[in-house]
This record gives C-alpha cells, structure tokens and sequence, in this order.
C-alpha cells in the first residue's frame, strides 16, 4: 500500500494521508512500474507543478465542500476505469504521478474497447474522489490525442506523422507526450530548440534567400548547432532554397511544402504541387507537408514521398475519449457500514 497522492494538500482533510493503490488486473506484480513511453524533455516545464496547479484549481481555499459533507473521512473505496468508447489509452504514467503506483499490465498505449473496465484504486474515498476529475481530464485529453495520432499515422506511413505547436496553453509536455503515445513523432517544443523559418520572418526578411542566410550567419557567429526549418509555399520558393544552398554552406536541415495539397470540390486532394516539389529537393533535405491535412487525406499524402506531415489539428481541436472513475457501490456501502458500526 501507498500513499494516494503526494499532491493532494493536507489542509483539506481532517484524517492523517491514507493508503492507495491502482491494479488492472489480479496479475499484478507489487513495485514493478514502468513508464513506458516518456515524456518529452523540456528545460523549464515542471509536469508535478502542473498537476498541482490543476488539482488546486479544483480544490480552492476550501476543498471538495461536498465530499466533507457526504463521505465519512476514514472512508475506503474501491473505483475502476471504464472505458465509454474505443481508443487508445494515455495518461496511465501521469496517473501514476497522481495516485503512485499504476501496475504494469496496464501502459499507455493500449487499446481499450467500450465497456472495458482497466484499472482500479484503492484506498481513501475523500483522496480519489478529488483527485478523480483532474485525472480524468488529463487522461481524456491525453486518450483523445493518442488515438486520433494512431489512426493519421498509420494511414501516413511511409511518412512520419508530426504535431505542432497549437497546444493548450500550459498543457504543450502533455500534448506532445500523447502524440508520443500514439505513435507519432514531435515537432520542435518550442522557440528555442529549433529554428524555424516561417511567412512572417520570411517578409520581415525581405525575402526567403535574406531569411536562410540571416539564420546561417546568426547560429554560426553564436556558435548554435540545431536543426533548421524553412517554410515554403511556392515551387519557385522552393527552387530559390535550392539554388541558395548549392552555393553555401548552410546550415538547413528540413523545407516545408506548406499548402502544396491542393483540395477538390470531390472532397479529394491534388498532391501533384507536392510531389514536384519533394522531386525537386531530391533528398537533399528533409521535407514536411503542412496543410489541407486530414484523417481522410493523410494517406494520399504520406505516398508523396514526404518525409513528414505535421497536423494542427492532432492536438489544437481533439475529441477527448470517453473515460470514467466509477465507486464500487457494493463495497462502498459495506465499508460504509462498518463505519457506522465502529
């Protein structure tokens, strides 16, 4: 037994910090918890301060008032997962965070189907009850992101699925893990780790071939070494990148065929820009499709030759999967009960 969640503040509860534990199954094996898939690194994020602040959100000055008034505070429960619909589950490594221990049966990454039960906590009612919608609500998030990831990158292949930077404010680790999780890979975390060349620096530039260069005497008069995006909309962009580079020693990495799949009134799309393009770069640098990407375009895309396709849309509009944290009721009202007895 454990400690159900080191986030939890004391103040809000009258009885000394219980026990918890969370098991998917009969089979679990006491100590032994992975984390499976990691989460990105990030120089400044601190996820434990996040869930904190979601769980004092949540608790205010005063606590879960309703839960004070209708659950005995020596009260021990029983809850499992259930899921509502099919997906893939994420979040199970940060619920580890949150309650402590996560048996290793259960990763993220798994499928689950509707009416699946997957997991299930013991110990304090008062602490699972609190901690439940905060957990669910990264959990849902998380599941949401990983299985819409799962599906565009399966249908990507042989290119690389990536996200972007349209995350939840304060939420980019915990979007970017989840598209981890499904199977997709991430794209830069933020302004510092990669330099990225887009519109805006481009016309402030005076144009692409000033912007490249700009950044190439920048990283080499800072002595940088990292990876380098330029973002183009046009072929003749395109070739301009192309001809610059043959005559340098730049430090470009990957070009950006941004809005190169070209949608039809059929609902299909032309990638006929986008393959030219990926021909005309003819492996020198790595190439990214961006734009008019969907779950039903995505795979017409990949077959382009690209060798990424980036997507918004994996983490800035997801569907959150249907998960909840049920009370076993019959063990409830026994411990209950006993309660009213002792």
């Amino acid at each position: 037994m454990i400690s159900v969640s080191r986030f939890l503040s004391p103040q809000f509860y009258a009885i000394p910090r219980s026990f918890v534990k969370m098991s998917a199954s009969a089979t679990q094996t006491a100590g032994e918890v992975s984390m499976g898939i990691k989460p990105p690194s990030h120089p400044t994020y601190d996820l434990k301060a996040v869930i904190k602040l979601a769980l004092a959100e949540d608790a205010g000055h005063t606590g879960d008032v309703t839960c004070m008034a209708t659950i005995p505070f020596d009260m021990e429960v029983e809850a499992y997962f259930l899921a509502k619909e099919d997906g893939i589950v994420a979040g199970v490594a940060l619920a580890d965070m949150i309650f402590e221990h996560v048996d290793p049966s259960l990763k993220d990454g798994d499928y689950v189907h509707k009416g699946l039960k997957f997991g299930k906590v013991s110990g304090n009612a008062h602490k699972i009850v609190v901690a439940e919608r905060v957990l669910l609500n990264f959990m849902q998030r998380m599941s949401g992101i990983a299985t819409l990831t799962k599906l565009m990158a399966d249908a990507a292949s042989p290119a690389c699925i990536l996200e972007t930077r349209k995350t939840a404010p304060g939420l980019r680790l915990v979007d970017k893990w989840a598209v981890l999780i499904g199977g997709g890979r991430n794209h830069r975390m933020g302004l510092f780790d990669m330099v990225m060349i887009k519109d805006n620096h481009i016309s402030a530039a005076g144009g692409i071939v000033n912007a490249v260069k700009s950044v190439d005497e920048y990283l080499k008069q800072k002595n940088l070494e990292m990876d380098v995006e330029v973002e183009t909309r046009t072929l003749e962009e395109v070739k301009e990148v192309l001809e610059y580079a043959s005559g340098s020693e730049t430090r470009l990495t990957r070009i950006m065929l941004d809005n190169m799949v070209v949608p039809l009134e059929n609902g299909d799309v032309d990638v006929t820009m986008l393959k030219d393009a990926v021909e005309l770069i003819n492996g020198r640098f790595e190439t990214e499709a961006s734009g008019n990407v969907t779950l039903e375009t995505v795979h017409k895309i990949g077959q382009s030759g690209v060798t990424f396709i980036s997507s918004g849309a994996l983490t800035h509009s997801v569907k959150a999967l249907d998960i909840s944290l049920k009370i076993d009721t019959e063990l409830a009202l026994e411990v209950g009960r006993r309660t009213k007895r002792a």
